[in-house]
């Protein structure tokens, strides 16, 4: 673990590792794709295995990461809050490692609470775009919350996502966030930096 303190509109946040320590472009295969030697750190590689080749066993681990390594340096959390997926997939990692997160400990998972809608009229990835300010844009707006909470009080919510690089879906996620009136502090963690 390297971790890394990540700033933004939330009380605190840290990454586990760097995703990629390198990255040698080795020229277009038959079909024209870009080809790439990749040496990722090992939460890294542990991030790409799980989004890309579905390895399910990835997902204790990292989880066990950011309870071990993370969450002792924030206050009490209340629940754990998944960023929205952006890619629609039958099982979704960031749903599995928050909610494997937040088994470990003990308190609940809501992957509902933050709700995306569908960029309309857009046809590139956020991952596509290459400034921050056009992230923003791109995120305006589409960040709703769903009142899943029954009881009446404020929790402290962890945020987890897989990839911290430019910020701004975290930051839409936790500016919607603190809209929640039962929400208290926000603390993030996110399995990679970029």
């Amino acid at each position: 673990m390297n971790l890394k303190k990540i700033d933004g509109n939330w009380t605190d946040g840290y990454a586990l590792d760097k995703h990629m320590l390198r990255s040698t472009f080795l020229g277009h295969d038959e079909y024209g794709h870009a080809r790439f030697d990749n040496h990722r750190t090992e939460a890294g590689e542990a991030v790409y295995q799980l989004k890309y080749h579905q390895d399910w066993a990835q997902v204790q681990p990292l989880a066990d990461a950011i309870a071990d390594h993370i969450v002792p340096r924030f206050g009490p959390i209340g629940l754990v809050v998944p960023v929205p997926a952006s890619k629609t997939r039958a099982r979704q990692p960031v749903y599995e490692v928050a909610q494997a997160v937040a088994t470990k400990i003990k308190v609940n998972s809501f992957e509902g609470i933050v709700v995306k809608a569908p960029a309309e009229g857009q046809n590139v990835a956020l991952k596509d775009l290459s400034t921050k300010e056009e992230k923003v844009a791109a995120l305006a707006g589409r960040f709703t919350i769903r009142d899943q909470i029954a009881e009446n009080g404020c929790w402290n919510a962890l945020v987890v996502d897989d990839l911290f690089d430019s910020g701004a879906s975290m930051e839409a996620v936790c500016a919607a966030l603190h809209s929640y009136d039962k929400i208290g502090k926000i603390f993030v963690a996110t399995m990679t930096w970029k």
